[in-house]
């Protein structure tokens, strides 16, 4: 997503387009392998070192809240950032939590049509996504 989707996003929202925002939504970018908000943080402090902490937490709420940004919880709890909103699912390795992005359309057609025959009771599925858990078999960088 461009700068100028997000800037379109957040106005469409009610939202003031503030350098803050902008820096926060570039940080989630250019930091691609899913950074937790410390690292988000760590980012922005060289070029915006006057960001309070707080203001980058609520950022990141209220993309997720608009839906500029989803939100991705590790096997260990630890909360993570995507800036990927389009459907896909996740392969996260256990010893490096690094995630990788998977986009796989069959499996996501699977998926959907496994559960519309389930019919689950009082309940509506918004999304669905797969995080496989394993192992790397080639070394990977964190970003």
């Amino acid at each position: 997503m461009s700068v100028s989707e997000v800037r379109e996003k957040l106005i469409r929202n009610g939202l003031k387009v503030t350098p803050q925002r902008i820096a926060v939504f570039d940080a989630v970018i250019k930091l691609k392998n899913h950074p937790t908000a410390e690292e988000v943080i760590n980012f922005i402090k060289d070029n915006h070192p006057n960001i309070a902490i707080g203001t980058v937490y609520k950022i990141l709420e209220t993309y997720v809240e608009i839906g500029l940004i989803k939100k991705v919880k590790t096997d260990k709890d630890v909360m993570r950032y995507d800036a990927v909103i389009n459907n896909h699912h996740h392969l996260y390795c256990s010893d490096s939590d690094i995630i990788e992005d998977y986009f796989d359309n069959d499996l996501n057609e699977m998926l959907f049509n496994y559960f519309k025959k389930k019919h689950i009771p009082n309940f509506e599925i918004e999304d669905l996504k797969l995080q496989i858990i394993g192992k790397f078999k080639t070394k990977r960088n964190s970003l």
